[in-house]
Formats: structure tokens, C-alpha cells, sequence
């Protein structure tokens, strides 16, 4: 029988990880939003775990997230490549990710780099923008580490997204010649996407963008002593900002459309970074 407590599926998981992929050392893990997935495409030698075989991982509900972890290199640098996430609006919990995230952490990973697709509250910052999130809004008001005990569950989030990485993000854009915007991800539950007097509450709070995921994650690594980096893609406007109708085909497509550009950006920034 597989555990259910969260301690010992990292324990469990994280013996499977080591006995399948035993030369495995990975530093960097690595969270593939919608838009994302080709990143999984480009990495060297890459190895395969089902989710299914590691206590505790997520099954995946929404289509277009895959439910593998991949290990192998960008560049030179090992990588942990989770190709799906939970989502908190599958079940109202925000904790989806823990054990994935903390058996990635006691494996070695000490950053953590997340990608989503997002809705844009910017007009400057149309679809198939790039996004580099600077900080963010809980604006679900949840958190994973509801349940915690001790003082350790009091994080610091000041700088939630490491200004380090962010740096390296920028300028691997400029030497690319890319475009990458900077702003803050508000994070809302979902599933059903935002009301125009909700994205115009966003851009009151001073949101850049919004969406439904990242935000759990993000306060889960900063709570196991990683650095963050987080990129977000933008597939639409938010609602009354556009004449589209928002769905989430349309959010695939869009992200679809835009895959190429987001992964070839992203596998070149993991590969350039400096640890």
C-alpha cells in the first residue's frame, strides 16, 4: 500500500527516484506550464519516471499537462523536469505539490524554475509576450503550509522570486535580443476565469498578469530553502480588456502558438544560468 503521509511519500518517492535514476544529481528543478512543454523536448539524455510510480506526485486532471518527471541535462546543468502540476481548483487544496517539490528538494534541487501560461492585464503586453514575474498577489488567500508546525512555517516572501535569477533572466533576454517584460502574477483560484470587474480590481492591485497556478509552489520552495525563478506566457487578455471569448481551448491554442518561441527562450536561459 502506498503512504499517504506526506513525509513519508517524499521518503518513498525519493528512494524510487534514486534506485531508477541512481547517477542522477540533479540542482535545477524545473515546473513546465501549458506553452512550456517543449523544453522536455530539448533536453540531453533524458530519463522518465511515470507519476504514477512516485508516492504522492499528482495525477493530473486538465488537459495538456503531462504527468512525467524527466531528468536529464540542458547545457551543464542537470536538470528535474515535472511536466504537470496539480492545480489548486481540482480539489480547493493548495498543498497539491508539496511532496513533489520537497522530494525534488531533498534530492539536490536547490532552484526552482516555474513557467505557466497567464492573461495579460497590460496592453503593451499582448499574447505571445513573455513575462519574467517579479513578485506576486495571493489573491486566493490560500497557502500550502496551512498544517505546518513550528516557527519554519512563517516564511519570509519579500523576495520570493531571487533577484539573482531574475538578473540572469534579463540579460540572457538582451543578449537574445528578446523582449521579456517584468511584472507581478496575481493568482487567483479558478477554474472559471476572471470577470472584467475582477481584472480591473487586478490592475488596481497593481497585477501585470493573471492566473490560476505558481503562486502554491513558489511559497512551498521559498518554505525548503530554494531560490525561485518564475516565467509566465501570456495567451490572452483578461476578460473585457479584448473581444475574444476565453476558454480553456483557446488558452492551449494560444499557448500552442507560442511554444516554440517560450521553450526555446527558456532552454537557453537554463543552459546560460550561473550558479
Amino acid at each position: 500500500m502506498s503512504p499517504t503521509d506526506p513525509v513519508d511519500c517524499v521518503d518513498a518517492a525519493l528512494n524510487v527516484l534514486r534506485q531508477r535514476l541512481h547517477k542522477a544529481r540533479p540542482r535545477i528543478a524545473l515546473v513546465l506550464g501549458s506553452g512550456w512543454g517543449g523544453v522536455a523536448e530539448r533536453i540531453e539524455a533524458p530519463q522518465r519516471v511515470s507519476y504514477a510510480d512516485l508516492p504522492g506526485f499528482p495525477k493530473p486532471t486538465v488537459q495538456g499537462h503531462a504527468s512525467d518527471l524527466l531528468c536529464g541535462r540542458i547545457g551543464a546543468h542537470e536538470v528535474a523536469v515535472l511536466t504537470g502540476r496539480k492545480h489548486s481548483y481540482e480539489t480547493g487544496d493548495a498543498s497539491g505539490m508539496v511532496v513533489p517539490l520537497r522530494t525534488l528538494r531533498a534530492w539536490g534541487c536547490d532552484v526552482l524554475v516555474q513557467t505557466n501560461a497567464a492573461g495579460s492585464v497590460r496592453a503593451d503586453m499582448p499574447p505571445g509576450s513573455l513575462m519574467l514575474m517579479a513578485d506576486h498577489l495571493n489573491l486566493a488567500q490560500r497557502s500550502p503550509l496551512v498544517g505546518e508546525t513550528g516557527s519554519a512555517r512563517f516564511v519570509d516572501m519579500a523576495q520570493a522570486y531571487d533577484p539573482d535569477l531574475r538578473a540572469q533572466a534579463r540579460a540572457h533576454a538582451t543578449q537574445q535580443g528578446l523582449a521579456l517584460h517584468e511584472g507581478v502574477y496575481a493568482w487567483l483560484l479558478g477554474p472559471q476565469f476572471e470577470t472584467p470587474a475582477e481584472i480591473r480590481m487586478t490592475q488596481v492591485l497593481g497585477a501585470d498578469a493573471v492566473g490560476m497556478s505558481t503562486v502554491p509552489e513558489t511559497i512551498i520552495a521559498r518554505h525548503a530553502g530554494m531560490r525561485v525563478l518564475a516565467l509566465s506566457l501570456m495567451t490572452n487578455m483578461g476578460a473585457g480588456l479584448s473581444a475574444e471569448t476565453l476558454s480553456h481551448a483557446h488558452t492551449l491554442q494560444q499557448a500552442q502558438a507560442s511554444s516554440a518561441h517560450a521553450s526555446g527562450f527558456l532552454h537557453g536561459l537554463i543552459a546560460a544560468l550561473a550558479l
